[in-house]
């Protein structure tokens, strides 16, 4: 993902954080929720949005008609999640959680002819594009790592692994990506305490570990116009920056 939208993606973190400090500050002399943390099981859930990107490593390849196609996803659209948390408290600055939900999001890559001419009158030649849609079905599992409370707010950072599995239907276009996936996460937010509930905004940074291209295309093996952008790709992974808000 480019630096410009994750310096827009902790803007918008940071204004939402700060908003609700400026809360926690006005309501210092009340302590919220004092025995919140001291349960050994809670639930909670989350709204939030997550912004998809894919790594692409290109090989360079020629196809037989001379075209030298190059993919990449220049530009990111918002997504929306929602999840449901199971939060077990293992120590004092120390909870283990679990957020199995739904991220809805698309993908949209651009691929160009770098032996191409973009003044062609048959742009197909020189430029094409695919939207991956995806509704992913995800199980994080998290260790949460917290500051001491300070009146009403408590900082904390998380690091763990989640489970990707994508719902969307097959179909026959440019890049066909394998249905499940395995990604590393790190993120960081904050608890506020609210008189009824806390609100714990969250952003956190999802690194895939597999090789999403799916290389067997049998349904592509008399359509060479087509197939030439598998062949032109070695490696697909999945990176992903997740805005959340949970209500604990």
């Amino acid at each position: 993902m480019d630096l410009t939208k994750l310096r827009h993606i902790a803007w918008i973190v940071l204004l939402l954080m700060g908003c609700a400090v400026s809360h926690a500050q006005d309501n210092d002399m009340i302590l919220n929720r004092p025995y919140a943390d001291t349960k050994k099981v809670h639930f909670g859930f989350s709204v939030g949005m997550n912004f998809q990107n894919l790594a692409i490593t290109n090989n360079g390849n020629v196809s037989e008609a001379g075209e030298e196609w190059y993919a990449d996803v220049p530009a990111h659209s918002p997504g929306f999640s929602v999840n449901v948390l199971a939060d077990y408290r293992i120590a004092e600055h120390f909870n283990l959680r679990v957020s199995p939900g739904l991220f809805f999001g698309n993908k949209m890559v651009r691929f160009l002819n770098h032996r191409g001419n973009s003044e062609w009158p048959d742009q197909e030649h020189y430029k094409q594009s695919q939207n991956i849609k995806s509704t992913y079905i995800v199980v994080p599992v998290d260790l949460k790592m917290s500051a001491k409370r300070y009146h009403n707010m408590r900082p904390y950072f998380t690091a763990g692994a989640m489970y990707t599995g994508d719902l969307a239907k097959d179909r026959s276009e440019q890049l066909k990506l394998k249905h499940s996936d395995v990604m590393l996460t790190v993120g960081m937010g904050c608890d506020f305490y609210m008189p009824f509930f806390k609100l714990c905004p969250e952003v956190k940074f999802c690194f895939g570990l597999k090789n999403l291209l799916e290389k067997n295309r049998s349904d592509l093996m008399e359509d060479d116009k087509t197939r030439v952008f598998t062949e032109s790709v070695n490696k697909i992974q999945s990176n992903m920056v997740v805005v959340t808000f949970f209500f604990e």
